[in-house]
């Protein structure tokens, strides 16, 4: 459960882990299959406990433990090691009627008195992962400053953007200059983008930080945390100037354009494929990516259609598809299908998901970029810095997997496209599926790089 426990700590995302242990007398002491799960995941949880062996004089403490355990659990991992000494059977017993409240969530609250200064022209308003706030005073906010909107897939509200392509955009040296705002209202996580989190981390601007998970702060220039609602009160509604927002709107509507005409006149790449999969999704299906590149290029090019839960917490590879499959099974009896945007290395990691997929009633569909290993290193400099044995040797990572032959030994159907035409088709049939994209890493730098000239021209 490690890489869920840390991604739940990092995202405050409610979880209570039970870890059955061996009593205390077979602890410490050689006996098999024993480990010390005592504090197991350190400081990634909220709470921990170890309530000792059950027994039936203490059976009355057993529903305020659990009430407790859930308490703690509001905004994160608990963790609650329970030994059983043999016979590990027991009779179940009648439950007592389910507590009709036990506790609530704490509230958002502020931690900083809100600046002066944010009645200004020049704003922007970042909304990404996790960021708890209503769609409604998100709106009220743009409404009232005439603000460009700035969200990324992971927010779930990328239809209320008013700018897709600002990673493109601001690797405009001219365009970053000349539209560099007074504010900055982030709420939630920062987006995947270096470039737009460089831009943001100018120490001159005035930086709000709205929500969380846990504190957000890479740059160190959070200029004040607070709660959407008193960030409201203290601007005012009235009549602004629209030449701020009308430039960013004009601006990211040539670059969008730029990118669709350059994806549509090539074959199809990495970025292709988040831009069809986020134009083809059925009615109400859910989207689940990875990180490295796929959110990335979700992010970048996958337009206002693009939206996906991701596991930013740790921005780690790790259970990915067990992620998605998690969704899915928590859907099931709904017609909607569930899918995975995911890179080979990402595939392999969690292949154990794959264990008896189709004995489970889920509609899940996984498409891999298939690269032969970590693309997004490709990117970096260490990749002109080593040589090419080097490198692949640390980063590249290859791993000369068959993605496709590894989902057919756990009889999964499986797919090849080639073509935005072959994907858009493969997306409409029934699942589950696991469809490869072949791609080559050094040739997926220099689509990135022609894409974003496009858009700079």
């Amino acid at each position: 459960f490690y890489p869920a426990v840390v991604e739940a700590g990092l995202s405050e995302i409610p979880m209570i882990v039970l870890t059955a242990d061996r009593p205390e007398e077979l602890r410490g002491v050689g006996a098999p299959q024993t480990i010390d799960q005592v504090e197991l995941y350190g400081r990634h949880v909220r709470w921990f406990h170890d309530p000792g062996v059950p027994d039936a004089h203490g059976a009355a403490t057993w529903r305020q433990l659990a009430a407790t355990s859930f308490a703690h659990a509001n905004d994160g991992p608990v963790q609650l090691n329970l030994p059983f000494r043999e016979p590990l059977v027991g009779q179940a017993q009648t439950l007592p009627e389910p507590l009709t409240s036990l506790v609530e969530a704490p509230g958002a609250t502020s931690t900083d008195r809100v600046p002066d200064g944010l009645d200004c022209e020049r704003g922007v308003i970042l909304v990404g992962g996790r960021h708890g706030v209503e769609i409604e005073q998100i709106l009220e906010l743009h409404d009232r400053t005439s603000w460009p909107i700035i969200a990324d897939p992971t927010s779930g509200l990328r239809h209320l953007t008013t700018v897709t392509a600002v990673d493109a955009l601001l690797r405009d040296e001219v365009f970053a200059t000349e539209h560099r705002p007074d504010v900055i209202v982030r709420i939630g996580r920062p987006s995947a983008s270096k470039v737009l989190a460089q831009w943001t981390a100018q120490p001159e601007l005035t930086l709000v930080q709205v929500g969380g998970p846990g504190t957000i702060d890479p740059a160190h220039n959070v200029t004040a945390r607070c709660a959407m609602g008193d960030l409201l009160r203290t601007i005012p509604g009235r009549e602004r100037d629209a030449a701020w927002g009308d430039s960013w709107r004009r601006a990211d509507q040539r670059a969008e354009a730029a990118i669709v005409a350059w994806l549509a006149s090539a074959p199809l790449t990495e970025p292709g494929v988040a831009r069809t999969l986020a134009e083809n999704l059925p009615a109400g299906a859910d989207l689940t990516v990875s990180s490295s590149m796929p959110v990335r290029d979700l992010e970048w090019y996958g337009g206002r259609g693009a939206r996906a839960p991701c596991n930013r917490g740790a921005n780690g590879i790790d259970g990915v598809v067990s992620t998605a499959l998690g969704r899915a099974l928590n859907r099931i009896g709904g017609s909607a299908p569930g899918f995975v945007l995911i890179g080979d290395l990402a595939f392999v990691h969690d292949s154990n998901a794959l264990v008896a997929l189709r004995r489970r009633d889920v509609d899940l569909r996984i498409v891999v970029v298939d690269n032969d290993g970590g693309g997004i290193f490709s990117f970096l400099p260490q990749s002109e810095l080593l040589g090419h044995d080097r490198f692949e040797q640390l980063f590249g990572t290859p791993l000369g997997a068959d993605v496709l032959a590894l989902a057919a030994a756990h009889d999964i159907p499986t797919a090849t496209a080639t073509s935005t035409v072959e994907l858009a088709a493969q997306i409409a049939r029934p699942g589950p599926w696991v469809c490869r994209v072949s791609s080559d890493r050094a040739a997926n730098v220099d689509v990135h790089r022609q894409l974003n000239d496009a858009a700079t021209r």
